[in-house]
């Protein structure tokens, strides 16, 4: 289909990170990341509520000092997850800003001084996301409403709802929600430029809270996901964290004041140590000024690189070992990786990139493009082929082999009554996939609920994990048991359709669940 080039059909990726939100333009055959007001190009995942306005982005994260308890981070941790998962207890106890229980579902507790009010994740990821919308706005000078959103291979699909709730509510037309992974090669054009033959790509991602390996096969111009692991322990903050305690332990050394449990003081040396750590990618060296850091002593200190590199030695071990890992798991080599994509804001660290470059000595590494920009323009570039541009810069459309997330799986009773859950769609099938499954039910019975669940690893699934369920109803009393057929079909943009049916009577129900795409 082919499209006026104009303002009109400019499409945009959009990137939402734990700790920072970045958009790209496709515009006249390429992709751009655009600067925010600030100048910027990336933009702070923060949102602060105060009596008279919401600031979102690099204010809220330096007011934060000042106004904890009504500043949200990290939202995507949080964002489509019920109170009592795991995960969202990590994110609550982490949190400075309360996080209440509402019909068995987090909100922020914001106090606005007159009143207190509670707020969804799913709105404050809104804000984020008009922030976003007003940025690529500003950059093209007209409205812009068509995006492809980027998504962890790991989001579950209440995960993918609530996200593009949030972006729907910021007034986005969300063309397609795809993985962080597919958009990192989609930014390098990898399988296009010879789209005969196969080969594996490692795609690395450090983001603000997390570490995410991915290998990918490409096929002619296919992609497929072998294998992935996520580890949230461990990211950029982490990386911040260790130096705002060299910080401190500098301070207590020149004035003899320990504020290690000082938590004012600890956040001001957080937002300088966050600096300097930034500043660390492209210089040697780093000066880390804090005025009035504790009983009104300003602080100065230079830190060197190598002296960054010491004191974060182990995290940087540690952000090496999962490739170990899933090379092992995927029974591959270092020698097996034909291309490593570099992406995730502290994947520029220098020290970092040598030591991937020490794994795979012969192998290519894309880093060309600033990591953090990677995941958003290869976004931009896939809402660019959705809109039917026809002056992509390649000529062969590309196909993402889209792979199930999570296991789904049935529940059914076994003999002794015991629930006993059956995996349909293992995670990583690629899709679009069928599954056809016979399930027995006593005759006895006149209806029957097929209960659908989600899960991840080995995680033990429980009710939480249930995201759909199907009723047969008004079936006919018999001897012996009813034999009921359950089809499952999820499509590429993992969406799944499931139709049950009794056989004995071809009375069928049918449900879809939709994403949002």
């Amino acid at each position: 289909m082919g499209c006026d080039s104009g303002v009109g059909m400019a499409a945009i990726g959009v990137h939402l990170g734990c700790t920072c939100a970045c958009v790209a333009v496709y515009k006249d055959g390429r992709a751009d990341v655009v600067a925010n007001d600030a100048g910027d190009r990336v933009t702070p995942a923060v949102v602060a509520y105060s009596e008279s306005e919401v600031i979102v982005g690099l204010a809220a994260k330096q007011n934060r000092v000042r106004n904890a308890s009504n500043t949200v981070v990290k939202v995507k941790q949080i964002l489509g997850r019920r109170y009592d998962d795991p995960e969202a207890q990590k994110h609550i106890s982490d949190s400075k800003c309360p996080v209440i229980e509402k019909d068995g579902k987090p909100k922020y507790e914001i106090d606005t001084g007159e009143s207190t009010k509670l707020v969804r994740p799913e709105d404050v990821a809104s804000l984020v996301f008009k922030k976003m919308k007003e940025t690529a706005q500003h950059a093209l000078g007209s409205d812009v409403k068509d995006v492809v959103i980027t998504v962890p291979f790991d989001f579950g699909e209440s995960q993918k709802r609530a996200l593009g709730e949030s972006a729907g509510t910021a007034g986005f037309n969300v063309l397609r929600l795809i993985h962080e992974p597919s958009a990192a090669l989609l930014a390098y054009g990898i399988g296009q430029e010879s789209p005969i033959g196969k080969s594996n790509v490692l795609v690395y991602k450090l983001g603000g809270s997390s570490l995410s390996v991915t290998i990918i096969e490409v096929n002619s111009g296919m992609y497929r996901v072998l294998s992935t692991n996520t580890d949230g322990t461990i990211g950029g903050v982490y990386f911040t964290e260790a130096l705002s305690q060299h910080l401190a332990s500098e301070f207590q050394r020149s004035y003899k004041h320990d504020i290690k449990g000082n938590a004012r003081a600890m956040m001001k040396l957080m937002n300088s140590a966050d600096v300097a750590k930034h500043a660390l990618s492209t210089l040697g060296s780093s000066n880390c000024f804090v005025d009035s850091l504790y009983d009104g002593i300003d602080f100065d200190c230079n830190v060197s690189r190598a002296r960054f590199e010491l004191v974060c030695s182990s995290l940087f071990t540690r952000s090496i070992e999962p490739i170990k890992t899933l090379l092992a798991e995927a029974g591959f080599t270092a020698e097996d990786i034909n291309q490593v994509v570099l992406c995730g804001g502290s994947a520029r660290i220098p020290k970092l990139q040598q030591l991937i470059k020490d794994l795979f000595p012969d192998v290519e590494l894309l880093n060309s493009i600033p990591p953090d920009e990677v995941i958003p323009i290869g976004a931009a570039i896939e809402a660019g082929l959705l809109l039917g541009k026809d002056n992509l810069s390649w000529e062969v459309e590309t196909q993402t082999i889209e792979c199930s997330a999570r296991d789904i799986l049935v529940k059914e009773v076994d003999e002794c009554g015991v629930d006993k859950f059956t995996v349909l769609l293992p995670s990583g099938t690629p899709l679009p996939a069928r599954r056809q499954h016979t399930l027995h039910a006593p005759g006895s019975i006149s209806s029957v609920c097929l209960e659908l669940y989600e899960s991840i690893g080995k995680t033990s699934v429980t009710e939480e994990y249930k995201f759909a369920q199907i009723i047969l109803r008004e079936l006919e009393k018999k001897e012996g048991k009813h034999d009921i057929t359950a089809v499952l079909t999820m499509k590429r943009d993992g969406s799944l359709h499931v139709t049950c049916t009794d056989e004995g009577t071809g009375k069928c129900e049918m449900i879809t669940v939709e994403v949002a795409s």
